[in-house]
């Protein structure tokens, strides 16, 4: 069990971030103890994206550089991987063509109308969200850029349970789709919105212990959506649904922190 822990982490690592961690097997049971570990990787990525923002707004730069800088470290830590399947995503949805014909078009390399549009108003609005929560003080910035980026690796976690099929035969969405049994998944999301929770408190006492465990729910809401046009429209999820549910779920969780 502990091995099989080990191969998950890195399997949440090395193909949901950019660090340099080696997936040591690829494998349904590595991809079942990968996906449960989803949510870790975004610690990781939450963590490292709120520095420059914490920073920069310190050191006097003020709260929309300090919001660029957070909301652009994530797209770093993946090398645009999620931003890229959101676009395509995007395209694919928005062409209204069979699901056949709307997967080959998510495979195509270049970014249509559809996808361009969507990655500028949903950096747009993670921008705009980040601006708002940074203005209010260093914490609040920090804490929402953790809570989003955990909320978006556990909205994976959620779409790779059993029920959900792969829109192919191949690729990431394939190798993890349908690997999480439902307890986990469940346990999985109980444990991030209770950490949220926790750190919302420590922070702004019930009144913000709330109002996170609220974003996390909005995130996983927005990103269940999402999930469910997706099998509907393509047949399953891919690789680039898995983008695009990671980004819609991030967006939603800043957006519902803004608020309020």
């Amino acid at each position: 069990m502990t091995s099989l822990n080990t191969h998950g982490v890195r399997f949440a690592f090395g193909t949901l971030t950019a660090l340099p961690v080696r997936v040591s097997r690829w494998d349904r049971r590595a991809a079942r103890a990968g996906m449960l570990c989803a949510p870790l990787a975004g610690l990781a990525v939450g963590l490292l994206a709120a520095v420059p923002g914490v920073l920069l707004l310190m050191g006097g730069a003020g709260p929309l550089l300090s919001a660029v800088a957070s909301a652009a470290l994530p797209a770093a830590l993946t090398r645009g991987l999620h931003l890229d399947g959101l676009a395509d995503t995007a395209d694919g949805l928005g062409s209204a063509r069979p699901a056949e014909d709307a997967l080959r078009i998510m495979k195509q390399s270049d970014i249509g109308p559809f996808g361009v549009v969507t990655l500028v108003f949903v950096l747009l609005a993670q921008v705009a969200a980040l601006f708002e929560l940074y203005g209010r003080g260093w914490a609040d910035g920090a804490l929402g850029t953790v809570a989003a980026a955990v909320t978006a690796r556990l909205a994976l976690t959620l779409a790779s349970r059993r029920g959900v099929p792969p829109a192919r035969p191949e690729g990431l969405g394939a190798a993890v789709a349908g690997t999480v049994p439902p307890l986990g998944a469940a346990a999985a999301a109980c444990a991030v919105a209770a950490c949220c929770a926790a750190a919302g408190a420590a922070a702004g006492g019930f009144g913000a212990a709330l109002h996170h465990t609220l974003a996390v729910l909005a995130g996983l809401g927005a990103a269940h959506l999402m999930l469910r046009h997706c099998v509907r429209r393509f047949g399953g999820v891919t690789g680039d649904v898995f983008g695009a549910l990671e980004e819609t779920a991030a967006t939603a969780a800043l957006l519902a922190l803004s608020l309020g």
